[in-house]
């Protein structure tokens, strides 16, 4: 109803425009027309068809604009809102002197020129610097309002969590928020989605299949976990990388990093952000094997060392076995010698039973 109103009002002011612009035409020449009504007529209609294409050009660049501001997150609005009002306050308050000057009659069309361009223009600075340092002026004024802003009032920093990239594709996200052990809000920042698009679409097919695989996970839980995964359209135009930005991002919300990039994990923990690496808490839940315990253990392949033996438990961790190259292929009960635990992942080491019996 509102575009069909928008489209007719155009087309009504512009035959309006078209059948009271003859008056404007010379005497001459209006002297030469036999029916003026006609002229009116033809004139109005032709004003109306170009009224009705201005019209439907206003129309959707007005829905797209609509569009645009839905999408846009609520912290962006309010800050680019209060960003138009100072430029404006700035700009009456710059200008008002200018006319006071005496400029000539001939001249007099510069003040209200130089008053229009000079609110466009500081009111465009305006915003502009409320996108750099909107959200620490809002955090200034009140510590909690950019996160109480990015999920209707109620989301506390510290149940915030920013999403990596890496996380999505490695897909045990997924299982986290199956089981209830993943709490609070989980972010997925504009950027991130946009690397991940990018992987998705990438030449070699490895890493287009992972990419995609992180695009159908996201639309899983985002569909199983509508009010809890929210995509935030911040980015940061002056950082060159991702992991820079995920760091930026957790910084400005207090929030926590989700990630299992090792990496980022030590940078962000650096720049004292918290982070919560999903390897670390694998390897937390993963059995602890003491030296002594007995495992049932198939050697796959030969290890570094020529008498070494390589096999893997079912949670993926690697033992190496002494003395297992001739078991390669066969399956052999070892004993647990030693077990070496780092954040980056797990290893035991451990010999044939036969062999620590002897």
């Amino acid at each position: 109803m509102l575009d069909a109103i928008i489209i007719f009002s155009f087309i009504l002011a512009a035959s309006g425009i078209g059948f009271y612009s003859i008056e404007l035409l010379p005497n001459g020449a209006l002297d030469q027309v036999t029916n003026l009504e006609a002229l009116r007529l033809v004139v109005a209609v032709f004003a109306a068809i170009i009224g009705g294409a201005i019209g439907l050009s206003f129309q959707t660049t007005y829905r797209r604009l609509e569009a645009q501001v839905k999408e846009m997150p609520l912290e962006v609005i309010l800050t680019r809102a209060i960003g138009l009002v100072i430029g404006l306050l700035l700009a009456n308050l710059m200008l008002a002197p200018l006319f006071l000057l005496p400029i000539p009659a001939d001249f007099g069309f510069i003040k209200p020129l130089v008053a229009v361009v000079g609110s466009i223009i500081l009111s465009v600075t305006g915003m502009n610097l409320a996108d750099t340092h909107g959200r620490g002026l809002l955090r200034f004024i009140n510590p909690n309002t950019v996160e109480s802003m990015v999920v209707e009032g109620t989301l506390k920093p510290a149940n915030t969590k920013v999403l990596d990239t890496s996380c999505i594709i490695d897909g045990r996200i997924e299982a986290l928020l199956e089981t209830g052990f993943l709490e609070g809000q989980i972010l997925v920042p504009q950027f991130v989605l946009q690397e991940l698009q990018q992987v998705a679409d990438a030449s070699k097919d490895q890493k287009r299949v992972r990419g995609r695989r992180g695009l159908e996970i996201l639309n899983r839980i985002k569909e199983d976990y509508p009010d809890r995964i929210l995509i935030n359209g911040v980015d940061y135009d002056d950082i060159p990388t991702v992991d820079a930005k995920l760091v930026r991002f957790a910084q400005e919300i207090s929030g926590t990093l989700l990630t299992n990039d090792y990496n980022l994990s030590k940078v962000a923990s650096v720049q004292k952000v918290p982070v919560l690496n999903v390897n670390d808490l694998v390897n937390a839940v993963r059995p602890s094997y003491l030296p002594g315990d007995n495992l049932d253990l198939k050697i796959l392949k030969e290890g570094k060392e020529p008498s070494q033996g390589i096999g893997y438990l079912d949670d993926g961790t690697m033992v190496v076995v002494e003395e297992g190259s001739n078991y390669v292929g066969g399956e052999l009960r070892v004993v647990v010698t030693s077990a070496l635990q780092t954040t980056a992942g797990r290893m035991i080491f451990a010999k044939p039973q036969a062999s620590a019996l002897a």
